[in-house]
């Protein structure tokens, strides 16, 4: 029987981070703003930008998808949707001149939108055991199949990683695995990004197939 997940162990974990170092790249446990950047790229290639739509961003921190998204000069509504309690009063006050951007720590709160995304979740692993891991993304992954309209994505550490590089307290999936179950649970129109120079790989889950030119 495997482990079960303690979220608040995770909630600790993050909330040190904003404590630590406030709403920035390194609060939210990123490198930089420009790897996250790189990340968003991937994520957003299941997403029409050329019209207006909604999306939820699943593990939002302190929303720095909101800015991203501005700066490509898309028109939407946004949710961010984080579990630290504190993250989402930040995002919420940084964000305060933007009706269209909500916040929230409680799942229970979101509805179903065009587009959910999420960057970095899946990480940080702990002492947990892979297999009760493994147990709370699928959990996760099955929850933004169920609120995404038109498709969700999601990116992990790669077990491709340089070995030397890697720590015993992160998750490396297998990207063969989370590709093959969500193909097999989820839709039959998923793609694989594993070519963008991170540690890291992102897969695309479309529910509605992309338009043929």
């Amino acid at each position: 029987m495997s482990q079960k997940i303690n979220i608040d162990q995770i909630k600790k974990y993050f909330g040190e981070k904003l404590e630590n170092y406030g709403a920035t790249p390194k609060g939210a446990d990123w490198n930089s703003i420009a790897a996250q950047y790189t990340r968003f790229d991937q994520l957003v290639k299941g997403c029409d930008l050329s019209q207006k739509f909604s999306i939820i961003d699943y593990g939002c921190a302190y929303g720095a998808l909101i800015d991203y998204l501005l700066m490509r000069g898309c028109k939407f509504d946004y949710t961010g949707f984080d579990i630290v309690e504190e993250m989402v009063t930040q995002a919420g006050q940084i964000h305060q001149d933007k009706p269209f951007c909500t916040f929230t720590h409680q799942v229970e709160q979101l509805t179903q939108a065009d587009y959910v995304v999420e960057s970095g979740i899946f990480n940080i692993r702990l002492d947990y055991d892979e297999a009760a891991w493994r147990d709370y993304v699928i959990e996760t992954l099955d929850r933004m199949n169920s609120l995404s309209g038109k498709c969700f994505a999601f990116n992990m550490l790669t077990s491709y990683s340089d070995p030397e590089y890697m720590k015993p307290h992160l998750y490396y999936a297998d990207p063969r695995f989370y590709f093959d179950y969500c193909k097999l649970h989820y839709s039959k129109n998923v793609a694989l990004l594993h070519d963008y120079n991170l540690y890291d790989f992102t897969i695309l889950v479309r529910k509605i197939p992309p338009q043929s030119a």
